[in-house]
């Protein structure tokens, strides 16, 4: 643990961040783009040069959070399938796409239809990783992650995959190793796949509690990529974590003037709660719900943002089952299944808020926020000495979480039950 803590306070200095900081220069989404465009002017007969500007449009789509993107790099696509239907290399930019949509399940089944094309191409497994990894499949995602070293060992996509599923799997320290590695091999000039590896590894640190090694990790993200919208939700989770809502409320103000998406506005909405900006926040809850009830039906949506609304601030537990039923439908990761679980508890469906919850700590996963629902779900079916033990839980991975106030009140609750429980015996 220490020489991981080192090699992270080695590699980086804690930056100041100025809201007014943009880059100076395109970024290298922008780059690819003008190269793709200026291939596609000379060869406006080759599907490739589609490809790679679809491709390079997705990839503009995780600098920015627009979806618009996304959409231009579909009228891309178009053209390459004009020129040469089925193209493979067509095929699989049309799954990437397939996944920043968040359409999943279709993601799957063409990811597995090119991977019996070519049983040996990184970048498809990859793929089929990240859609098995949001339906919910980790064992099918940790065989695609193993695929990925195998076939070239120490690759950066495969790293970064790996990382992710180690997280999951509960180790969270193995995950920051992984994410290390990966950033010591991406190019300085790769300012944006750096900025997010950084971004990753600030979440790490802070999800175990050590919000004050996370802060200069993601003030450097920052620093090599101004306004990144990940970085500065991150950011925004370590300053709440130190207490420091303001600036929370301030980060996420920039990020949601980034990135306009509903979920980020529920994020805002909280903050300024939490800040005891009770008439904004309110007025936020109000646009967030508006915003979000729009896009219940989509795959692309906020539900998971409107379960825990409609659960901990609206008070209509019957709506966020509806929701979480629907969302449980399409996928079935750890943080689906704990809203479905949370919801089924708002709802004193405890049975089966149980059987829910343990399937997605079942993965393994280390998530002070799942500990807590376990306990509160454990102690409203009776069982105190769950409930406590999910509560220590809680509090001993993230002593800093956002709901670690109510875990140790709740803790000495059901300390509190067991012991009376004991001397009535």
């Amino acid at each position: 643990m220490k020489s991981l803590l080192l090699a992270a306070a080695l590699l980086l200095v804690t930056p100041a961040f100025s809201k007014g900081q943009a880059l100076q220069s395109p970024t290298p989404a922008e780059q690819k783009i003008a190269w793709a465009r200026r291939n596609v002017e000379k060869s406006p007969n080759h599907a490739q040069a589609y490809n790679d500007l679809a491709l390079a449009l997705a990839r503009r789509a995780r600098e920015t959070a627009d979806p618009g993107f996304y959409e231009q790099a579909q009228q891309a696509l178009k053209k390459s399938f004009a020129i040469a239907p089925d193209n493979y290399e067509g095929a699989k930019a049309s799954v990437w796409l397939l996944l920043g949509k968040h359409e999943f399940s279709k993601a799957l089944e063409e990811a597995e239809a090119l991977n019996r094309r070519a049983p040996d191409d990184l970048t498809v497994y990859g793929l089929l990783l990240d859609a098995h990894v949001h339906l919910g499949n980790y064992a099918e995602a940790e065989k695609a992650a193993q695929w990925m070293l195998d076939l070239r060992p120490g690759n950066v996509p495969g790293l970064t995959r790996a990382a992710h599923l180690r997280e999951l799997f509960g180790d969270v320290d193995g995950a920051l190793e992984l994410m290390q590695m990966a950033y010591t091999q991406t190019p300085a000039t790769e300012v944006e796949d750096r900025a997010w590896i950084l971004t990753q590894m600030g979440h790490l640190h802070l999800s175990v509690g050590r919000a004050d090694v996370a802060a200069p990790i993601l003030g450097q993200a920052l620093k090599i990529f101004p306004g990144y919208h990940y970085a500065l939700a991150a950011l925004a989770e370590v300053r709440a974590a130190q207490g420091r809502h303001a600036d929370a409320v301030e980060l996420l103000q920039q990020r949601y003037q980034a990135a306009p998406h509903p979920e980020n506005f529920f994020d805002l909405a909280v903050a300024l709660h939490r800040a005891g900006h009770k008439k904004e926040s309110a007025a936020a809850f109000v646009e967030f719900e508006r915003l979000a009830r729009a896009e219940i039906e989509k795959v692309d949506n906020a539900n998971r943002e409107l379960i825990v609304f409609y659960t901990d601030h609206a008070m209509k537990p019957a709506e966020a089952l509806r929701i979480a039923r629907i969302e449980a439908g399409r996928r079935r990761d750890v943080y689906t299944l704990d809203a479905y679980a949370w919801a089924l508890h708002a709802n004193g469906r405890n049975e089966e808020a149980q059987k829910q919850i343990s399937a997605a700590l079942g993965v393994g996963v280390r998530d002070a926020r799942l500990f807590y629902h376990a306990g509160v779900i454990a102690a409203a079916r009776g069982d105190d000495s769950a409930a406590a033990r999910y509560f220590q839980q809680s509090l001993a991975t993230n002593g800093q979480s956002p709901v670690a106030p109510k875990a140790r009140a709740a803790l000495e609750r059901a300390n509190h039950t067991e012991t009376l429980s004991g001397a009535m015996r």
